[in-house]
């Protein structure tokens, strides 16, 4: 057995069809553009490209697109400043300050200064808080287009076992909040995991996400699982040069599982396509508008 393909190059394209589409009317109808604040500090040249790719599909969906791109010797307090007043403009509705920050300022305290409302990466202690106990709230990125992708393949997830490989803040513990959230019997796993390649075995449903290169072998995925691998990482080639590898052995996991994204073209193109969504759904909440179909977790 070959498993199908999950492509999130091509999800994503719809995900961003559906943005623009909402978009469209909420300017028809109730004469709103959403807008998107994205704030970089320093040189860091991965950030550059990512902030640059943001601000490229935000105007391409006919949203406002605003960046802001500050020297990395930006003490915290003018960041903070610069953050109140994006807090303040009604023209934004959606503010994401890229990471890493440069060492001297205090990464917690500068994302939680954004206004919950309009923290579209959902990495506010507030967003985190309503999302463990199950109310409406921004949802982080990665995690809520894994759920749109399982959603897509498999309808409900109602009762499904789940296992989360990773636990970090950002994608492996608000995953498994969405799975809960979806009715799955959800198991979260790391490194120390006793038995590890039994826990992962026992999965309807394998969510990759401990940064390891293809820790996880084809052996450890059940027959005709899900395996989502949000992990991207570098390995080099014989010919010196590196290539692109997720956390899961793609190629001894392919021939087991039932569905699987690869690295890269799976999970990543999700990340910026839902950071439209959020942003389109935090323009609805902060005007009374009914939120996007499909674009909400």
């Amino acid at each position: 057995m070959t498993a199908q393909i999950i492509d999130g190059k091509a999800f994503a394209v719809t995900v961003r069809e559906k943005v623009a589409g909402h978009v469209a009317r909420l300017v028809e109808e109730n004469g709103i553009t959403p807008g998107l604040a994205v704030v970089l500090v320093g040189e860091d040249p991965a950030s550059q490209v990512y902030v640059r790719n943001k601000g490229k599909q935000t105007k391409e969906v006919g949203m406002l697109s605003v960046e802001h791109r500050l020297a990395d010797t930006t003490s915290e307090e003018d960041l903070l400043k610069l953050i109140d007043d994006l807090n303040k403009d009604p023209k934004i509705h959606g503010i994401l300050v890229q990471l890493p920050l440069p060492d001297h300022l205090d990464s917690d305290l500068v994302i939680n200064s954004i206004d919950p409302a309009k923290d579209v990466d959902g990495f506010h202690i507030s967003n985190v808080g309503l999302l463990g106990t199950g109310q409406k709230s921004m949802v982080p990125c990665t995690p809520l287009g894994c759920l749109m992708m399982l959603r897509e393949q498999h309808g409900s997830l109602s009762g499904l076992n789940a296992v989360v490989v990773g636990r970090s803040n950002i994608v492996g513990k608000p995953m498994a909040q969405l799975l809960l959230g979806d009715s799955c019997t959800v198991t979260i796993a790391h490194s120390r995991t006793k038995d590890l390649a039994e826990v992962c075995r026992g999965a309807d449903i394998l969510v990759a996400a401990v940064g390891r290169p293809q820790m996880i072998p084809g052996d450890w995925v059940k027959p005709g699982a899900t395996v989502i691998d949000v992990g991207i990482n570098r390995i080099p080639k014989e010919d010196g040069k590196t290539r692109l590898v997720g956390d899961v052995d793609f190629a001894s996991a392919v021939e087991v599982a039932g569905a699987i994204t690869p690295v890269p073209g799976g999970v990543g193109p999700m990340t910026i396509a839902c950071l439209l969504a959020n942003t389109v759904t935090a323009c609805c909440r902060a005007n009374g508008l009914p939120e996007p179909e499909g674009l909400t977790a």
